[in-house]
């Protein structure tokens, strides 16, 4: 098979990955009006998710030593977009907390297979790849939070816009699955064990936690903190999540070509300091234009986080590819998944101002602990 068609249709899953979570996102302010949700309710429903995606992690590398990438990734968009596309279904809760659970479970595998062809992508080509392909993924969120702007102008409503994303979405992760690389897996079913990770993955994970707090808070409260606490408009809002998905997406396209020449300790340890200093300028002058300014900041500094922690662990000897990702990304998306709640309950108790706080508390750890997560391991 050819590999730039390879490389191409991986490309476009990685931009679905980003384009669903962005759409997710843009909608919090209109699920939470929705289902007349307070901050708590809102919080508890986005725990719901990352329920999800944590169990279903710890069965990730059991599910990819035997099924390739190619053949999983297509169910886990199907259930993904299925979850997305009916987020504004009739009112009832307990309906959103379990379509909150299924999109959780089907988007965490659907990233855990993507990120392990990546890294074979990565070992086949000899150099680092890893950073551009999350550039997919941040270009896909700023291009589903930019265009729910647009149409937001247009009259076009929440509703209509989650269905017609999620059709979109779907049908062009479907067509990509079939250029995916052709491999054969059969690791027998008892071969690998259920559990938590444990050394260096336990490591690299509790620090792609601290990281995707951070990440997780922009994703479900950027938007929310610009119409609510700044009392910017419906349009002007959705940006905040495009400027910070924009300049993640800047960050790691150019990522790529950083990695080759930084040793992955000092770019860490940059990006968590840039980051803890975006959501600072963001907070200390409430405006939307700097707070548009902050939220991009924080983008670039946190785009090679994931990329730099998921390559190291796809990389540690003795320890397949799947597997080592798979047990980053449950302790790290458990970050992604429980940070935003977090954020929702000190926001019920005190402000969402305050809540954000915490992306300053966990960007300045990634900046503090870097060089003992990455400085044994070579450039990753």
């Amino acid at each position: 098979m050819d590999l730039r068609a390879t490389t191409w249709a991986l490309r476009a899953q990685f931009f679905v990955a980003g384009a669903l979570f962005a759409t997710w996102g843009v909608h919090v302010p209109s699920i939470k009006s929705h289902y007349a949700l307070g901050e708590q309710a809102l919080a508890i429903a986005m725990l719901a998710s990352g329920v999800g995606a944590v169990l279903a992690l710890l069965q990730a590398g059991r599910v990819l030593a035997r099924h390739p990438p190619r053949h999983v990734v297509p169910a886990m968009a199907v259930v993904c977009v299925g979850a997305v596309g009916s987020l504004l279904a009739p009112s009832a809760y307990g309906l959103l907390l379990a379509l909150m659970l299924a999109y959780g479970m089907a988007a965490a595998i659907f990233d855990v297979a993507i990120n392990d062809e990546a890294t074979t992508m990565e070992a086949r080509a000899g150099r680092p790849l890893m950073s551009g392909f999350h550039g997919m993924f941040s270009l896909g969120g700023m291009a589903g939070a930019g265009v729910w702007t647009l149409l937001a102008g247009g009259g076009v409503s929440p509703v209509q816009h989650l269905a017609g994303a999620a059709c979109v979405l779907g049908l062009l992760a479907l067509a990509a699955s079939v250029f995916m690389l052709r491999e054969a897996r059969n690791a027998p079913v008892g071969g690998t064990p259920l559990s938590l990770p444990r050394g260096p993955l336990a490591f690299l994970g509790l620090l792609a936690a601290v990281g995707l707090v951070g990440e997780g808070a922009m994703y479900d409260w950027s938007v929310l903190y610009l119409r609510q606490e700044l009392g910017a408009p419906t349009g002007l809002a959705s940006l905040g999540y495009a400027s910070f998905s924009g300049a993640m997406a800047a960050g790691r396209f150019g990522g790529d070509w950083v990695r080759a020449r930084v040793a992955p300790a000092t770019l860490l340890r940059t990006s968590g300091a840039l980051g803890a200093a975006g959501m600072a300028l963001a907070l200390a002058w409430p405006h939307p234009g700097t707070a548009l300014a902050g939220f991009a900041l924080v983008g670039l500094g946190f785009a090679n986080i994931v990329p730099v922690l998921f390559s190291a662990a796809g990389q540690l000897p003795g320890i397949a590819a799947a597997h080592g990702i798979a047990a980053v990304s449950s302790v790290g998306y458990f970050g992604m998944m429980a940070g935003p709640p977090l954020i929702g309950f000190i926001a019920e108790a005190r402000s969402l101002t305050a809540g954000m706080l915490v992306v300053i508390v966990f960007a300045v750890v990634v900046a503090v602990f870097a060089k003992r997560a990455l400085g044994t391991h070579g450039r990753a």
